[in-house]
């Protein structure tokens, strides 16, 4: 029997083309004007030239899945699988990812450039630091955390209360020992000791501007909007307050260009920018997915986590932001998922277990029935395992049909492209017919900041309530009297989960909704509602991925995945 490869030995085994190459065969110019090539295979598009590209119709597809477990759902790899598998079948495909953080690359979820053939390429450059995007993206935000104590320090011009500032800073480390800190004991004249904190770089706000600007002058106009904290007189400070705005876009000016590499397949993928969907809001950058969206004929993007977290915000962050509306929805499922769903430890997956099977459906059906209140066509892509039989697939099969949900069965892990052509085929299907005035946000922007709230947690979490108390209600009063009352809410919760319990599996229903912390993103336009337990910086497990990352002694990069 032949070994099974692993991610990282099937990557550098893949035989990678020139990034130029491939530009050129979507007729973008082999051109300084065009792009600057980070080396010979990634590529960072020129703003210039973006800004010359014509509009087109294209189709756009979002990939999303049912809520995540520990036996993986595959969204990546199913969305580089259906880029390859569109090109497979003779239709042009860009596929859009987030670029991977470092905190899950050596903590316990590993990289996010795909898996087995069906990945984007070059792996190992990808799921380190890549282009240094996300270092930009740090330095620009601790910038603004410098000039904020240091303004304090030289005087206090603004007369900030210290006890009100609301900016943290941030590393894109996991690293439960930053959540709470003293900063300012050195015995300096000025100096008052405060308590700071860390989140992890993906819940910068910083980093939600970067994803949700469509032109790096908009960017940093709304890195100006940053409120960092409240004067004495209770008086909202801004980012462009401390002249922050201009040095901190300098630092982002390299990394606001989209980045351009390659699948196994030798097609193009832009992966730009990185918020987690479980405390952000879980997209790549607008700017990657309009510019895909004028270069090729179907465009391929994924939002992060399960359909209630990611497809949520999606939907109703992104889209109003960017202006465009996805022609069709993937969701993304296991077998394996669903019977952990059902109630099956993943060592014991391996087993047919019908029963369980059966069990775990329910979560499919809501997340198939929570998309469809959007008014968009979606079909269920399952992502094939080798333990999976034919009895259990086919009891999807039908229950989807049941639910008048097209399903495809998918074999990219094992085969790339040509594994995913019938869902490749089904989903031009969809988007040749599909009716984008019938796509519908959830909420709408008049509703208060609770309704919004109140919307989410009953029609897509299916809770009976939601609760804040008192402190909660007046701080969402003073947001909505200070004019944000029109933004739309970002939920941060576990994503293991419809309810803040992650222990709480499968489709569960009459709940109550906890909001914990409520933050204002006056920059990136949106309310932060933080519910349940969880952190904005996570911390590793017990045993991290770092413990098995080394270099062999070929100087090759050994345990990334």
């Amino acid at each position: 029997m032949n070994k099974i490869k692993s991610d990282i030995e099937i990557a550098r085994a893949a035989k990678i083309k020139p990034i130029s190459k491939l530009l050129k065969k979507i007729n973008v110019p082999d051109d300084p004007f065009a792009f600057s090539p980070m080396g010979r295979h990634i590529a960072k598009l020129n703003l210039e030239y973006i800004e010359t590209l014509k509009e087109k119709k294209s189709n756009l597809v979002l990939v999303t899945a049912i809520t995540p477990t520990p036996a993986g759902e595959g969204k990546t790899t199913t969305s580089v699988g259906l880029c390859d598998g569109l090109n497979k079948i003779g239709k042009q495909s860009i596929v859009c990812l987030r670029e991977p953080s470092l905190g899950p690359s050596f903590g316990m979820k590993g990289g996010a450039a795909g898996g087995g053939y069906s990945q984007v390429i070059p792996m190992e450059q990808i799921n380190l630091h890549f282009t240094g995007d996300f270092h930009a993206i740090t330095s620009a935000h601790n910038l603004l955390s410098a000039l904020i104590d240091n303004h304090i320090y030289w005087g206090n011009k603004l007369n900030i209360d210290p006890e009100t500032i609301c900016w943290k800073r941030v590393i894109d480390l996991n690293d439960r020992a930053l959540r709470k800190i003293e900063i300012n004991l050195e015995k300096l004249k000025t100096n008052k000791p405060r308590i700071d904190s860390f989140d992890i770089t993906v819940a910068s706000e910083v980093m939600a501007i970067f994803c949700l600007s469509n032109t790096i002058i908009e960017l940093e106009n709304k890195i100006g909007n940053i409120i960092v904290a409240y004067t004495k007189n209770k008086k909202p400070v801004y980012a462009r307050d401390l002249k922050a705005e201009g040095p901190m876009t300098v630092l982002l000016k390299e990394a606001v260009r989209p980045n351009v590499v390659q699948t196994l397949e030798n097609n193009l993928a832009i992966v730009h920018g990185g918020p987690f969907a479980n405390i952000a809001h879980g997209c790549n950058s607008i700017l990657a997915t309009k510019t895909a969206l004028r270069l090729s004929e179907f465009v391929v993007t994924e939002a992060g986590f399960g359909a209630d977290l990611g497809a949520e915000k999606f939907l109703n962050i992104k889209c109003r932001k960017a202006g465009i509306q996805p022609n069709c929805l993937v969701l993304v499922a296991t077998i394996r998922a669903l019977k952990m769903h059902g109630g099956v430890e993943k060592e014991n997956l391996k087993k047919e277990n019908i029963e369980a099977l059966k069990k775990g459906l329910p979560n499919l059906e809501r997340h198939i029935r929570n998309i469809k209140k959007f008014g968009i066509e979606i079909i269920v892509a399952i992502n094939h395992f080798m333990t999976d039989t034919r009895k259990e697939i086919d009891i999807v099969v039908d229950y989807c049909s049941k639910l008048k949900t097209k399903v495809s069965l998918c074999k990219h892990w094992s085969e790339g492209g040509d594994g995913t052509k019938d869902l490749a085929k089904n989903v031009v299907e969809i988007c040749n017919r599909s009716k984008k005035k019938e796509f519908k946000y959830l909420y709408s922007e008049n509703d208060s900041i609770l309704k919004k709230v109140e919307k989410i947690a009953k029609e897509i979490y299916h809770a009976k309530d939601i609760e804040a108390d008192k402190k909660i209600r007046q701080q969402i009063k003073k947001i909505e009297q200070e004019g944000f009352g029109k933004f739309p809410v970002c939920i941060a919760k576990t994503q293991y989960s419809f309810s803040t319990d992650p222990k709480l599996k499968g489709a569960p229903s009459g709940h109550t909704l906890l909001i914990r912390e409520i933050r204002v993103c006056s920059g990136a336009e949106f309310i932060i509602v933080i519910c349940g337990s969880i952190m904005t910086m996570p911390g590793l497990p017990s045993i991290p991925a770092a413990n098995n990352i080394k270099l062999n002694e070929k100087g090759e990069i050994e345990g990334l995945f």
